[in-house]
């Protein structure tokens, strides 16, 4: 069992305006809580860059172009009321994407059996042609794509447990029976999708709203009920996860009191549905999570259940 850990320092570049709760400061965390002794046989790698013809497996080539012609050479320019690039924005979002299909180049190859990509900005918000919700290039559906186009996976399951519904990746794939979205998010909440009617074209969109104040009973029970069966049914042959942590108790942008057992819980599930169907293949990348603390010890559970497989 090896899990592999992917980041690079170019995601510390990526600078919000002051006060943005999607800063820097959240890989720092990260990069920390990954330091201590029981991540030690943690194997460790730099994100590359993504080319251009990859990230066009999901976003046309002229909306790419138009992402890095906004690119400012000094200061900051927003491109809607949450998300801004600054000059290191660009190499960031490219090195996002570059992770997620670094993940899946080692996770598909048997290199590793799973991984853990910890870059920003995230991507689940990112819609064919629209940036927005802090996400330029959508890194979940572009890890999924990779997975069928390079290595010929059949069925991609992509499983999100971030707070706010990720929109983007389920536009991207909402015509597509080869490809199973699930979400767990508060509802209503940004950015207003994720209602359990919609489902996809094939049946293949589950959603499973959470309510303001729920926690890991209700998370857990949505999972069981909803989600898991569905995942069992699908087989995948690769499972993707769209890892936010911003369920958290602690986390400032939503009213869901998700505890670090819950996200180990659910780790655990899914490692359970990559082990039938995907011989353990899971790539799991960051998305929101905006309570350092919180988010520092989640994804400490989250890549220690990953690590025991």
């Amino acid at each position: 069992m090896t899990t592999l850990y992917i980041t690079h320092p170019a995601g510390l570049e990526h600078i919000p305006p002051l006060g943005h709760p999607e800063r820097p400061d959240r890989l720092r965390a990260i990069e920390r809580a990954l330091e201590h002794e029981s991540f030690q046989t943690l194997a460790r790698d730099q994100a590359p860059l993504a080319p251009f013809h990859r990230i066009a497996l999901c976003h046309p080539m002229d909306y790419i172009e138009a992402i890095q012609e906004a690119s400012p050479r000094e200061g900051l320019v927003r491109l809607d009321a949450d998300t801004s690039m600054s000059p290191g924005t660009f190499e960031a979002a490219l090195r996002s994407a570059g992770g997620a299909m670094m993940a899946v180049d080692e996770v598909m190859t048997g290199k590793v059996t799973n991984a853990f990509c910890a870059m920003r900005p995230p991507g689940h918000h990112a819609e064919t042609a629209s940036p927005m919700g802090f996400c330029f290039f959508n890194n979940a559906a572009i890890a999924a794509r990779h997975a069928q186009n390079q290595y010929g996976a059949e069925r991609v399951a992509v499983i999100d447990f971030d707070v706010h519904h990720g929109n983007g990746t389920q536009e991207i794939f909402w015509s597509d029976p080869t490809v199973m979205y699930c979400s767990t998010h508060e509802m209503p909440l940004y950015p207003g999708t994720g209602a359990v009617s919609e489902r996809g074209e094939h049946d293949n969109i589950v959603n499973a709203p959470l309510r303001s104040g729920d926690g890991g009973d209700e998370f857990q029970e949505a999972f069981g009920t909803r989600i898991l069966p569905r995942l069992r049914d699908f087989r995948p042959d690769l499972v993707v996860i769209s890892a936010g942590f911003d369920a958290h108790l602690r986390d400032p942008l939503a009213n869901i009191n998700l505890l670090e057992g819950d996200y180990a819980w659910v780790t655990r599930q899914l490692m359970e549905i990559a082990d039938e169907s995907a011989n353990g293949r899971v790539v799991s990348l960051l998305e929101g999570g905006y309570d350092l603390q919180g988010l520092a010890r989640s994804v400490a559970v989250h890549v220690a259940v990953l690590m025991r497989g």
